[in-house]
Protein backbone atom coordinates (compact mmCIF):
# COMPACT_ATOMS: atom_id res chain seq x y z
CA UNK A 1 0.00 0.00 0.00
CA UNK A 2 1.61 3.29 -1.08
CA UNK A 3 0.37 6.31 1.35
CA UNK A 4 0.95 9.91 1.88
CA UNK A 5 1.31 11.36 5.02
CA UNK A 6 1.77 15.91 5.01
CA UNK A 7 2.63 17.41 7.77
CA UNK A 8 2.85 21.46 8.25
CA UNK A 9 5.52 23.74 10.24
CA UNK A 10 5.38 26.88 10.79
CA UNK A 11 8.98 27.36 10.74
CA UNK A 12 11.79 27.22 8.27
CA UNK A 13 13.05 24.10 6.73
CA UNK A 14 16.93 24.13 8.43
CA UNK A 15 14.56 24.29 11.76
CA UNK A 16 12.06 21.65 10.87
CA UNK A 17 15.23 19.06 10.21
CA UNK A 18 16.94 19.94 13.56
CA UNK A 19 14.85 18.89 15.48
CA UNK A 20 13.90 15.55 13.42
CA UNK A 21 17.62 14.80 13.98
CA UNK A 22 18.05 16.27 17.44
CA UNK A 23 17.95 12.99 19.29
CA UNK A 24 17.42 15.07 22.51
CA UNK A 25 13.53 15.22 20.65
CA UNK A 26 13.06 11.59 20.50
CA UNK A 27 12.53 12.22 24.81
CA UNK A 28 10.00 14.44 23.57
CA UNK A 29 7.90 11.45 21.20
CA UNK A 30 8.21 8.87 24.72
CA UNK A 31 5.22 10.90 25.60
CA UNK A 32 2.98 10.26 22.60
CA UNK A 33 0.47 7.47 23.20
CA UNK A 34 1.16 3.72 21.33
CA UNK A 35 4.39 3.92 20.62
CA UNK A 36 6.25 3.69 24.03
CA UNK A 37 10.06 5.21 24.49
CA UNK A 38 12.17 5.61 21.12
CA UNK A 39 15.39 4.53 22.01
CA UNK A 40 18.14 5.86 19.99
CA UNK A 41 20.79 2.60 19.28
CA UNK A 42 22.89 4.90 16.85
CA UNK A 43 23.85 8.04 15.32
CA UNK A 44 26.70 8.86 12.62
CA UNK A 45 26.99 12.51 11.06
CA UNK A 46 29.61 12.71 7.97
CA UNK A 47 28.96 15.97 6.87
CA UNK A 48 25.60 17.12 5.52
CA UNK A 49 24.72 13.41 5.96
CA UNK A 50 23.18 11.82 9.72
CA UNK A 51 22.46 8.29 10.02
CA UNK A 52 19.99 6.98 12.96
CA UNK A 53 18.67 3.61 14.25
CA UNK A 54 16.08 3.69 16.60
CA UNK A 55 13.91 1.34 18.33
CA UNK A 56 9.94 1.75 18.78
CA UNK A 57 7.88 -0.77 20.77
CA UNK A 58 3.84 -0.79 20.15
CA UNK A 59 2.22 0.06 23.44
CA UNK A 60 -1.60 0.90 21.83
CA UNK A 61 -4.06 -1.85 21.87
CA UNK A 62 -4.22 -4.48 19.70
CA UNK A 63 -7.95 -6.30 18.95
CA UNK A 64 -8.25 -10.11 20.04
CA UNK A 65 -7.86 -11.56 16.56
CA UNK A 66 -4.79 -9.58 16.06
CA UNK A 67 -3.47 -10.66 19.11
CA UNK A 68 -4.17 -14.35 18.27
CA UNK A 69 -1.38 -13.77 15.60
CA UNK A 70 0.89 -11.18 16.93
CA UNK A 71 2.31 -11.10 20.44
CA UNK A 72 1.85 -7.62 21.43
CA UNK A 73 5.34 -7.88 23.56
CA UNK A 74 7.36 -8.29 20.38
CA UNK A 75 5.75 -5.79 18.42
CA UNK A 76 9.24 -3.58 18.05
CA UNK A 77 10.96 -2.28 14.91
CA UNK A 78 13.91 -0.18 14.09
CA UNK A 79 13.99 2.54 12.12
CA UNK A 80 16.75 3.04 9.82
CA UNK A 81 17.15 6.64 8.33
CA UNK A 82 19.41 8.78 6.28
CA UNK A 83 19.35 12.42 6.43
CA UNK A 84 20.57 14.50 3.84
CA UNK A 85 21.01 18.16 5.45
CA UNK A 86 21.61 19.16 2.00
CA UNK A 87 18.98 18.18 0.03
CA UNK A 88 16.21 17.85 2.80
CA UNK A 89 15.51 14.33 1.46
CA UNK A 90 15.40 11.16 4.43
CA UNK A 91 15.26 7.65 3.25
CA UNK A 92 14.10 5.33 5.67
CA UNK A 93 13.34 1.73 6.60
CA UNK A 94 11.26 -0.10 8.88
CA UNK A 95 13.00 -3.35 10.32
CA UNK A 96 10.74 -5.27 12.09
CA UNK A 97 12.71 -7.01 15.20
CA UNK A 98 10.12 -10.13 14.93
CA UNK A 99 8.16 -10.49 12.10
CA UNK A 100 10.33 -9.72 9.60
CA UNK A 101 9.21 -11.92 6.94
CA UNK A 102 5.53 -10.28 7.79
CA UNK A 103 5.96 -6.62 7.00
CA UNK A 104 8.09 -4.45 4.49
CA UNK A 105 7.84 -0.59 5.13
CA UNK A 106 10.52 2.20 3.62
CA UNK A 107 9.67 5.37 2.04
CA UNK A 108 11.20 9.11 2.02
CA UNK A 109 10.42 12.27 4.36
CA UNK A 110 11.23 15.25 2.16
CA UNK A 111 10.81 19.02 3.70
CA UNK A 112 9.91 21.76 1.22
CA UNK A 113 9.78 25.32 1.67
CA UNK A 114 6.44 27.05 1.88
CA UNK A 115 7.92 30.73 2.50
CA UNK A 116 11.20 31.63 4.22
CA UNK A 117 9.02 30.89 7.63
CA UNK A 118 7.03 27.64 6.72
CA UNK A 119 7.84 24.29 5.85
CA UNK A 120 5.37 21.32 4.74
CA UNK A 121 6.96 17.78 5.44
CA UNK A 122 6.32 14.93 3.07
CA UNK A 123 6.41 11.40 3.54
CA UNK A 124 5.78 8.95 1.22
CA UNK A 125 6.10 5.54 1.96
CA UNK A 126 5.37 1.53 0.74
CA UNK A 127 3.78 -0.81 3.29
CA UNK A 128 3.38 -4.59 2.17
CA UNK A 129 2.11 -6.84 5.32
CA UNK A 130 2.38 -10.12 3.82
CA UNK A 131 -0.91 -11.81 5.83
CA UNK A 132 -3.22 -14.08 3.56
CA UNK A 133 -6.66 -12.31 3.21
CA UNK A 134 -6.26 -9.91 5.66
CA UNK A 135 -2.81 -8.18 4.67
CA UNK A 136 -4.77 -5.00 3.55
CA UNK A 137 -6.80 -4.08 5.95
CA UNK A 138 -3.42 -4.31 8.56
CA UNK A 139 -2.01 -2.55 6.13
CA UNK A 140 -4.72 0.29 5.93
CA UNK A 141 -5.31 -0.06 10.04
CA UNK A 142 -1.27 0.53 10.09
CA UNK A 143 -1.24 3.73 8.01
CA UNK A 144 -4.01 5.14 9.91
CA UNK A 145 -1.86 4.66 12.99
CA UNK A 146 0.80 6.08 11.35
CA UNK A 147 -1.29 9.32 9.86
CA UNK A 148 -2.64 9.30 13.56
CA UNK A 149 0.91 9.14 14.85
CA UNK A 150 1.90 12.21 12.18
CA UNK A 151 -0.51 14.87 13.93
CA UNK A 152 0.60 13.91 17.17
CA UNK A 153 4.42 14.25 16.35
CA UNK A 154 3.95 17.69 14.27
CA UNK A 155 2.44 19.00 17.60
CA UNK A 156 5.43 17.74 19.62
CA UNK A 157 7.43 19.48 17.09
CA UNK A 158 5.73 22.52 17.08
CA UNK A 159 5.90 22.98 21.01
CA UNK A 160 9.95 21.77 20.60
CA UNK A 161 10.14 24.87 17.82
CA UNK A 162 8.52 27.51 20.09
CA UNK A 163 10.84 26.10 23.15
CA UNK A 164 13.94 25.68 21.37
CA UNK A 165 13.39 28.67 19.17
CA UNK A 166 13.75 28.50 15.16
CA UNK A 167 18.04 29.31 15.27
CA UNK A 168 18.70 26.09 17.05
CA UNK A 169 19.31 27.10 20.08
Amino acid sequence: MRFRIEQHFEAPVDAVERVYTDPAFLERLAALPKLGRPTLLDRRTDGATIRQSVRYRFVGDLSSAVRRVVDPARLTWVEESTHDTTTHRTEWRIVPDHYGSLLRCRGTFVLVAEGPAATRRVAEGDMRVSVPLVGGRVEAAIVSGLEEHAVLEAEAAADWLDQHGTSGG
